[in-house]
């Protein structure tokens, strides 16, 4: 028996080498080319210009302080003066705030809370065909999709082009960003829909647009 078990696992063990070969000589499957946000990052809430935050330094009370976002997207704070914290989670802007005061050797291990008090109004822009163009307030700590605020909107005109809806988008650094997806194959549950074309959660700021279908 034992003369006939080696041979037996000798030529598995060749096979599963050959496959395994075999495997990693396919190509890699291609890239999605959707440009997104970060899935994980996107479903944390980041500050925006005219959120009030509470900037609280445990142990140092006259170093909390509420505070407002300017337009450049700082705030205001004792001895370190202005931190730029716009686009960062509040974990980070915490961190951000900290390494200020360590940066300036005010305090040696700072311990930051950063809370929004108020939150600024964070917007898209929907337009084009659809059957109520307008803006849409985006939840505050939760995500939206592209369907969810067309949806919104009450849905496609008849004469919408919903394969091609165009998403603009200004980044932080003032680029322009436009990204195209199938919507409508989406909604009518096509063969060719794609989860990456809902996969693209919207940011304050993005327009919207569905063009018309020529006929």
């Amino acid at each position: 028996m034992t003369p006939l078990l080696f041979p037996s696992l000798a030529r598995w063990f060749l096979w599963a080498l050959f496959a395994g070969l075999a495997c990693a000589a396919l190509p890699a499957p291609a890239q999605d080319t959707l440009l997104k946000p970060d899935s994980r990052k996107a479903l944390l809430y980041t500050i925006a210009i005219t959120d009030s935050l509470q900037v609280s330094v445990f142990g140092e009370s006259d170093l909390s302080r509420v505070t407002r976002v300017d337009a450049r997207g700082l705030i205001n704070l004792p001895l370190v003066g202005e931190v730029k914290v716009v686009g960062l989670t509040l974990r980070e802007a915490e961190e951000a705030v900290a390494s200020a005061y360590r940066d300036g050797r005010f305090l040696r291990k700072p311990q930051v809370t950063v809370t929004v008090e108020v939150y600024a109004i964070r917007e898209i822009s929907v337009q084009g065909q659809v059957k109520n163009p307008q803006r849409v307030v985006l939840p505050a700590e939760s995500s939206m999709s592209v369907l969810e605020a067309i949806t919104r909107c009450g849905g496609f005109t008849d004469s919408a082009k919903g394969t091609e809806v165009r998403i603009t988008r200004v980044g932080l650094d003032g680029k322009v960003k436009v990204f195209v997806v199938d919507i409508d194959s989406l909604i009518k549950g096509k063969g060719r829909a794609s989860s990456s074309d809902n996969s693209l959660l919207l940011l304050p700021g993005d327009i919207i647009y569905v063009p018309e279908r020529l006929i």
